[in-house]
Parts: C-alpha cells; structure tokens; sequence
C-alpha cells in the first residue's frame, strides 16, 4: 500500500496532496489500475476522453495524426505523467492523439465524475490543474507570438513546440514530403533545404519521410531568437 501512495504522490496533478487526503481519497474512489502489454492501445484518437489516466509504470507512445494530411506527430511519456488532461474539460472532449504501450506501461485512471470530486473537495488538485492547463495555454501562445519572420524554421518549430508534451522524448515526425510541405506552406526545394541546416546543425536528423528531432530545447530556441 505504502508504494501506491508513493506512485501517486509523484504524479502529475497529486503533487502536494498529503498522504492522509491520498488514502482518503483511495478509499472512497474507485481508482482503476490498469495493465498494458506491449503494443496494446490505450486510447484511440477521436475516442472520447471520459476519464483522467495517469502513467504509473513503463511507458506510452503518442501519436497525432494531422486531418486531411499524411503527416504524423509521435513521441513517448514515462512514468510519471498524465495523458490529455485539456481534453477532459471544454468543447473539444476527444483525444487528439493514439497512446499505444510501449512495453509493460501501468495506467490510473479515473472517471471524470470522480476527478471533479477530488478537485471540487481540495484546493491543491484545483490549483495543480489549473496550473496545468494556463502553463500548457501560455506556451502554445507564446511560441506563436515569438514568431519573428515566419521562416520555414521558425514555423517548424512552433508546430513542434505546440505540440510535444513537456517532458516528451523520442519525438518523431513521419511525413509524405507534399503533405509536409503543405502543413508548412513551402515549396520542396526550401522544405530540404531547411531541413538540412538542421541536420549539420545537429538539431535533426531526417530522411524522405521521417524527421526525428534530436534537440528540442534548440530547436525552440529558434523560434526566441530568429534563424
């Protein structure tokens, strides 16, 4: 039992909540630990989102199909984090993205009745969340707004900023190179040789249809200071 508080005292949206609320709380809820094995769906984008799930154990590969475009945004969360929380509030109640285990991953989840309890009955979940959701808000803002030139970097690495989760790793995009050129407006010969700049740069590392982002804290930079 004590390594069940402990998992859940780290995770995102629990931190700060004592242990006498958390075992409170555990008796009362009905918090479902589930278990994945490789390669098994966790959700489906488009289906709707109805519960709050946390990663417990191992890990998730998300990936974010673009509507109408050939284009696919992937990357991978460990231990602790939550997957689409924005998603469980406001218009828009569907994931944008398919989470698929990668190895044994261990997922909490609770329904979203029982989450506004928790967050309705202690100020620390009401703040842990709305400091998620106005830090997730402020930095898609911001990346947009520090666009300089437009530039086909620039543009390329708002769309990433605004897309990876915080503390993301193994970001991927997979790509027909028309579709991508057309997500970015450009042409092909500038798409390459933006591209390309990366790679020497040690940024990127890309082939004719998959674009693996190497450093992203470079990579955003770009988007602060310009090309």
């Amino acid at each position: 039992m004590n390594s069940m508080y402990q998992q859940l005292m780290q995770l995102p949206l629990f931190q700060g909540v004592s242990t006498e609320k958390i075992t409170a709380l555990v008796e009362k809820l009905p918090f479902h630990f589930l278990k994945f094995r490789n390669g098994d769906q966790i959700f489906a984008a488009g289906e709707p989102c109805t519960h709050i799930k946390f990663i417990v154990s191992g890990q998730a590969r998300l990936e974010m199909p673009f509507r109408k475009l050939r284009v696919t945004l992937s990357q991978t969360l460990t231990t602790p984090h939550v997957l689409a929380p924005e998603y469980l509030f406001g218009v828009e109640n569907t994931y944008p993205y398919t989470a698929v285990a990668e190895g044994a991953c261990g997922i909490l989840q609770l329904r979203k009745s029982d989450y506004v309890k928790m967050v309705s009955g202690d100020k620390v979940f009401l703040f842990n969340i709305l400091n998620y959701l106005s830090s997730a808000g402020q930095r898609s803002i911001s990346s947009a707004m520090a666009i300089a030139d437009g530039s086909v970097t620039e543009r390329l690495a708002t769309l990433i900023d605004t897309l990876v989760v915080n503390g993301a790793t193994d970001i991927m995009l997979s790509y027909k190179q028309k579709d991508l050129c057309s997500l970015l407006g450009t042409q092909r010969t500038t798409l390459v040789a933006t591209l390309d700049k990366l790679s020497d740069d040690g940024i990127v590392e890309y082939d004719s249809g998959n674009l693996r982002i190497l450093d992203l804290p470079r990579l955003v930079e770009i988007i602060r200071n310009g090309n």
